[in-house]
């Protein structure tokens, strides 16, 4: 890359800072990387440094101050299309020592696809020894609603959230089906003993009644599960998980179809579960992170959700279990947020879901 244009980058990504710093009073928002297309998800490796996935099918290592991209080898094949690509990259719990990291990403072609795992040990900037580890067992032939959050539960189990397939949303309420799922599998994509379907349904299904989940992150103090999905025309929900619950949908939900018509006339239903929270109008959130450090702590013990619509971060506070507040954060981006995540060094991280998308650090006023 010629010295002018390396130059020209510099000083525009430093004019953004500035300008932003200019506009936050209790944080500052740093643009550490920018040209990203389309990223979807971000994990900070242990030497600060970021792994990034795009959704059109890279995943990049960038450097802990920005300057550097490299694509990361031996990558699977996705496919692109819709929605499909690749979604969420994740660090396995014991990772310093074993160097496992986890891909989400939409497999197959337009006849019959699903999200699947992939995980792979990281040596350089190459994926090696890599291998699926789960594929959605009840494929589609639509490019939409896949989920593709993944967490590690404390008993280092895996989550995967799965959406409805847009076109298959009764089977959300099938536990034979693994559509509109959260699926639970062991670090080796085996079956955990003690799943709570494994003699009634899919024995990697975890919980049920989704539509579209795009966030999952786990209250470190409590070990609460924390999952906000994508609504139809409003409805969009935060809710807690517990395994076995049913979360609803189609059969009860606080949205309606994009025509105006009721995909259901229930909000509630006896024996599925409430939302701990929900939108109307709609914010289509993206990204969840609670907040657990020590870089701010006005907002230790709360929970942030991307918000694509507003283009902004609701900040959620939690009191004895219920969701209390909510205010806006980093509107002055103008950008949706895709990803927000809370980094091994206590600042949070920010993806800006565009062409020309970036990797922002959140830091303290100073």
């Amino acid at each position: 890359m010629p010295v002018f244009s390396v130059t020209f980058r510099f000083l525009a990504l430093t004019a953004l800072w500035l300008s932003l710093r200019a506009t936050a009073a209790d944080y500052q928002l740093e643009p550490l990387a920018e040209g990203l297309q389309h990223p979807w998800s971000v994990a900070q490796l242990p030497d600060a440094s970021f792994l990034v996935t795009e959704r059109g099918g890279a995943l990049l290592h960038i450097s802990a101050d920005g300057s550097k991209q490299t694509a990361i080898g031996g990558v699977p094949q996705t496919f692109v299309a819709g929605q499909g690509g690749f979604f969420d990259i994740l660090l396995h719990p014991q990772f310093a020592t074993n160097q496992l990291v986890y891909l989400s990403y939409a497999k197959g072609d337009s006849a019959a696809n699903g999200t699947a795992i992939y995980r792979a040990r990281l040596e350089g900037d190459t994926l090696v020894a890599g291998a699926d580890i789960l594929w959605v067992s009840d494929k589609k032939n639509t490019a939409q609603h896949y989920g593709g959050r993944l967490l590690f539960l404390p008993d280092n189990s895996l989550l995967l959230a799965t959406g409805d397939g847009f076109d298959f949303r009764e089977q959300a309420q099938n536990g034979s089906n693994e559509l509109g799922k959260v699926l639970r599998i062991l670090d080796d994509g085996s079956v955990p003993a003690d799943n709570p379907f494994r003699t009634t349904g899919s024995e990697r299904v975890w919980t049920l009644g989704h539509r579209n989940p795009q966030g999952l992150t786990l209250d470190r103090s409590t070990g609460t599960v924390y999952l906000h999905e994508h609504g139809p025309k409003g409805g969009d929900e935060v809710n807690v998980l517990q395994a076995a619950s049913n979360y609803g949908w189609p059969a009860a939900t606080h949205g309606v179809d994009y025509s105006g018509a009721y995909v259901s006339p229930f909000t509630q239903l006896p024996g599925m579960a409430p939302p701990l929270h929900y939108w109307v109008p709609s914010i289509a959130p993206s990204g969840f992170a609670w907040y657990g450090g020590d870089k701010f702590p006005a907002w230790q013990g709360k929970l942030l959700v991307g918000a694509l619509v507003d283009k902004e971060v609701r900040l959620l506070s939690l009191e004895d279990g219920a969701i209390v507040d909510e205010a806006p954060l980093f509107s002055e981006l103008g950008e949706r947020i895709r990803d927000v995540r809370e980094g091994s060094d206590g600042f949070v991280y920010l993806l800006t879901d565009a062409e020309d998308g970036a990797l922002i650090r959140v830091t303290p006023a100073r």
